[in-house]
């Protein structure tokens, strides 16, 4: 029998097939084969349209039955990993009433202060563990503020998973776990967050119903598995935001596992076992995905915004697509470390979380005419995202989330050799990369809501670590002093 997960990220929707019986994965695809467009009608604004999500993960499902041969039939569940924090919203008759206002998106900040401060910080942090911030909670009521005549049509808002599994089954549902993450989730009553709706003034029917995050979420219709080259009936039976499914597909299930990504943003994932937070609400605490009435289980995210994205535009602006990304990571591997003094502050992607939702921009420091060229651009890039990372990574363990084996994908920013030695030796950690996905993470995620594995040891089956990176003794202290020198830049750190 096969499993399917499908991955909706911001740049693509990939679909993976798993063999259940040997966790390999028969085939993958993507799509759009180029990163889909993120829309900013006005700055600090950050849209798309979830129509688009549906049509690119019907393509990408198409063709990963084509490349495999396998007949919809022998597909036997379905897991979903989203982008977090996203709103969607849709009217009685499902039609999608506006673009979705996406995670990176800022326009929400002052919402979600503003309703820090009247309900009282400590309450708050107390039951809800994260300020509403720039989460999907706050992004609904600028929605109500500033588009009333959307907002009178709303029957339900949902966020990016949500939306895809109801286009695949007509059911509008939501888990805990996914409320959670848009500060939804009243972690004292274990139930959704009633004082932030009532602080919004928002009706409570407009929340979906709650299923688990493993097991039956309901069923293709005979339309949508048309459309997705499956067969009507197939169950949806797992669903997680990216970066709790990060660490899922990771096998970061227990406290003191943490788990760490460098796609568009760069996230580091700890699982916890205490429900404690951040004061500041920098890093963020939301449920893990195994968490149990009888087994508490959190995650606390850190998040930098601008990591693959800041490489992006380097390579299509500064560089104008002349160099592959390899190409560019060779090149940064000639500058030192430190980049002889430039300095790189990554924060060109919205209001910043580690940063207390500040949007101070990307920047370069230091720059020298006679001493720097392209590689030191590079270099700085690289190590200036890792520094940022590294710089929550000081908050965590605070919150008792320690990082001594970080467990990561072998992609995207961790394809760098320069950028995973970085992490490795600022941290001070073992750095283990596995050949696997979201997509590949939801589909094991689907297995185990299926009921098809038993258990942890069933459901990793065949996921094994391809590199290991250990700290490199000659480089950590030189590394230190550059991310000492990195931390005097931005005098907002210090405000902190």
């Amino acid at each position: 029998m096969y499993l399917i997960g499908f991955d909706l990220g911001s740049s693509s929707v990939k679909a993976s097939l798993l063999d259940a019986e040997t966790g390999e994965t028969v085939a993958s695809a993507f799509y759009p084969e180029t990163e889909m467009r993120i829309e900013a009608p006005e700055a600090g604004f950050a849209e798309q349209r979830p129509e688009l999500w549906w049509e690119n993960a019907c393509k990408a499902s198409g063709e990963v039955m084509r490349l495999s041969g396998i007949a919809g039939s022998e597909v036997r569940a379905i897991g979903i990993s989203y982008q977090m924090h996203g709103l969607v919203v849709v009217d009685r008759n499902m039609n999608v009433l506006r673009p979705s206002i996406i995670w990176c998106d800022s326009r929400a900040v002052e919402m979600g202060n503003q309703a820090f401060k009247a309900l009282g910080e400590e309450r708050v942090l107390s039951r809800l563990l994260n300020s509403p911030g720039n989460f999907t909670a706050s992004k609904l009521a600028w929605v109500k503020a500033n588009e009333p005549h959307i907002y009178a049509e709303v029957h339900k808002f949902m966020l990016p998973g949500d939306y895809l599994a109801a286009r695949m089954t007509g059911e509008v549902v939501t888990t805990p776990s996914g409320l959670s993450e848009g500060v939804l989730w009243d972690f004292s009553s274990q139930s959704p967050a009633n004082m932030l709706l009532d602080h919004y003034g928002f009706d409570y029917s407009l929340l979906p119903d709650l299923v688990p995050t493993f097991g039956e979420q309901g069923f293709l219709t005979p339309e949508s598995a048309r459309q997705l080259g499956l067969a009507g009936g197939t169950p949806v039976t797992y669903r997680a935001g990216d970066q709790p499914n990060n660490a899922f597909s990771l096998n970061v299930l227990e406290p003191g596992e943490v788990a760490a990504t460098g796609g568009t943003s760069g996230v580091v994932y700890g699982v916890s076992e205490q429900a404690k937070y951040d004061p500041l609400s920098r890093v963020n605490t939301f449920l893990h995905v195994t968490k149990q009435d009888s087994l508490p289980r959190y995650g606390v995210l850190l998040c930098i915004n601008g990591t693959g994205s800041l490489n992006s535009w380097l390579r299509n602006q500064l560089i104008q697509g002349r160099l592959s990304y390899s190409e560019m990571n060779d090149l940064a591997a000639l500058a030192p470390v430190g980049a002889e003094g430039l300095v790189c502050l990554p924060f060109g992607n919205g209001a910043e979380r580690v940063l207390g939702n500040a949007s101070p921009g990307g920047s370069f420091y230091g720059l020298e005419f006679n001493r720097h060229g392209l590689s030191h651009y590079l270099r700085a890039a690289q190590e200036g995202i890792v520094f940022a990372l590294y710089y929550g990574m000081e908050i965590m363990k605070d919150l008792g989330v320690e990082s001594r084996l970080i467990r990561a994908g072998e992609a995207n920013m961790f394809l760098s050799p320069l950028f995973r030695q970085t992490f490795a030796n600022i941290s001070g950690a073992t750095v283990e990369l596995y050949n696997t996905d979201g997509a590949q993470g939801a589909a094991r995620g689907a297995g185990m809501g299926l009921g098809y594995y038993k258990n942890r040891e069933e459901t990793f089956h065949g996921l094994q670590a391809v590199r290991t990176i250990y700290p490199d003794s000659n480089d950590q202290a030189v590394t230190k002093e550059a991310y000492q020198r990195w931390k005097e830049f931005p005098a907002y750190l210090s405000r902190l």
